[in-house]
């Protein structure tokens, strides 16, 4: 039986496929597969948004507080954020198995 594209995740992909569709990346789990995570002190973030400005994935989302973190669904843990940060919010570390 096949699988709705809401059910679908990067591992149902076929190897070297093409994608036809623009934005259809967002259906797909991309931070399934990362090595390293953000971490964030946020008592140093100053709102200036820089993380979400650098992150090829755009994947950096504004919460209700004002400040800036990953959507850890789409975040492949590059560690662009974290170089980035100018006041040294964002750290990256190992990823834990699941």
């Amino acid at each position: 039986m096949a699988k709705s594209e809401s059910e679908l995740t990067w591992k149902d992909l076929e190897i070297g496929c093409i994608v036809t569709e623009p934005g259809s990346a967002r259906q797909y789990e991309t931070g399934a597969w990362r090595s390293q995570r953000p971490t964030y002190d946020f008592s140093k973030c100053i709102k200036c948004g820089i993380c979400q400005l650098y992150c090829p994935e755009g994947c950096v989302e504004q919460n209700e507080d004002g400040v800036f973190e990953a959507n850890m669904f789409y975040c492949k843990g590059c560690g662009i954020c974290a170089k980035e940060c100018w006041t040294r919010v964002i750290t990256m570390v190992e990823e834990e198995e699941k």
